[in-house]
């Protein structure tokens, strides 16, 4: 793919919006650390994002999706080609009627946009007393990043919850799809690679706010108790193995602390890698590699990165 180098003014020409020209992303990532962008551009509906998709599409540039930045990491020397953020339409929440012939009859149907926070998610549902998403309060990422994620904890995955999606492919064509289409699986869907979750509807059962507000509350005490909440990181940093839990593992082959420059093993929760304020990515990658070595000599298992680093084939 080219290098959006020899395409700045072209692409200064054609988008009318705000563009954000070697950005760093750090400013865009929880783990606080990451080189510059060549350009950052934000979206405000699906018109402009198809546009945008196929002016990119045209010129051979490579672009990613970025929400809250929650599950990424950027090499130190930056990133070539652009961040696409989704603001706008892509912020909104609206119930849905449930249609006469659905079979949820029990259940209200929202309508999330794909760069709607989860959080402000989960706030609004327990105000309207719906039951299903507690499990998410806490997790910071965007309604697209969760659910091509299948973010979950606790025992509860979002892609459970999913009914529908609204995708654009990188043509700029959208879609409608069942959430019983996505391929859900641990921390993964099955769409294509640069397809953009615009919106998804959700199922969610009505319930009693005091009791949804309760189930917030206990799961927002467990993240505190058990996670390094207020520090940067990018949340769990592995994939669980089947039948196994990473930060067991980290932590019983001694790692639990251990740092390597300004990253850290959470001396809090094993599975989670913290900057400790002067972190660099090369400094997480050391030391990403550092635990996988150690558990695969000591335990036989190759822990999987979660998080994913951008630029990377």
């Amino acid at each position: 793919m080219a290098s959006l180098n020899s395409h700045a003014k072209d692409l200064s020409r054609f988008w009318k919006g705000k563009i954000l020209w070697d950005s760093p992303m750090s400013k865009l990532s929880t783990l606080k650390v990451g080189g510059p962008a060549e350009a950052v551009i934000s979206v405000q509906n699906s018109e402009d994002l198809k546009r945008l998709l196929l002016w990119l599409k045209q010129n051979y540039i490579d672009w990613w999706v970025v929400g809250r930045g929650s599950n990424i990491l950027v090499p130190d020397k930056g990133i070539a080609g652009v961040i696409l953020v989704l603001e706008g339409e892509f912020n909104s929440i609206d119930k849905l009627p449930v249609p006469v012939s659905s079979t949820h009859t029990n259940k209200v149907l929202v309508r999330a946009g794909g760069g709607c926070l989860l959080p402000k998610f989960v706030s609004y549902c327990t105000s309207q007393g719906l039951s299903g998403l507690e499990f998410g309060v806490g997790i910071p990422g965007s309604i697209g990043g969760a659910i091509v994620m299948n973010a979950g904890a606790w025992g509860f995955e979002i892609g459970s919850l999913v009914e529908s999606v609204d995708l654009m492919d990188s043509t700029g064509i959208i879609s409608a799809v069942p959430g019983k289409s996505l391929g859900f699986a641990y921390r993964k869907w099955s769409m294509p690679k640069n397809t953009v979750l615009l919106a998804a509807t959700f199922a969610l059962t009505p319930g009693n706010k005091e009791n949804i507000k309760a189930a917030c509350r206990k799961y927002q005490d467990l993240r505190y108790k058990n996670q390094p909440v207020g520090e940067p990181s990018a949340g769990s940093f592995f994939k669980n193995p089947p039948a196994e839990s990473a930060g067991r593992l980290i932590e019983k082959a001694g790692l639990k602390g251990f740092s390597i420059g300004g990253a850290q093993v959470s001396p809090k929760h094993a599975n989670f890698i913290i900057n400790t304020g002067t972190a660099s990515t090369a400094d997480i990658l050391e030391l990403m590699h550092v635990i996988q070595q150690e558990v695969q000599k000591r335990f036989g298992i190759k822990l999987e990165p979660e998080v994913h680093i951008l630029g990377r084939e």
